[in-house]
């Protein structure tokens, strides 16, 4: 296996951690069903305490999973998926291309 293929899978392990916690798929499910939630509404759907929906927010934002927009003291979150599945996909690229003998 090629250098490009291995950054390309060590690029994603960041996205892999970050979707596999239930809390957040629950969020990303959640702001799927709504346009924009804040925190607090987030907390009410949620089982959750704020200050652990704020901490798993943090990581789908630092993986560029959701984004935020500040109007006046709220803080509005929503999905924000096209740089992940941009990613997934020049993951499912790096695989075909590199690793399988075989084409799909």
């Amino acid at each position: 296996m090629g250098q490009q293929a291995m950054d390309t899978f060590r690029s994603c392990i960041p996205l892999f951690q970050a979707l596999s916690d239930t809390a957040r798929q629950d969020i990303i499910l959640l702001l799927a069903e709504h346009d924009r939630l804040t925190v607090n509404e987030i907390t009410e759907f949620a089982t959750l305490s704020r200050p652990a929906i704020s901490h798993h927010l943090k990581i789908l934002l630092e993986n560029r999973l959701v984004e935020v927009e500040q109007k006046g003291l709220q803080r509005y979150y929503s999905l924000s998926l096209d740089p992940a599945v941009a990613q997934l996909k020049a993951l499912i690229h790096t695989v075909e291309t590199t690793c399988c003998k075989e084409s799909f």
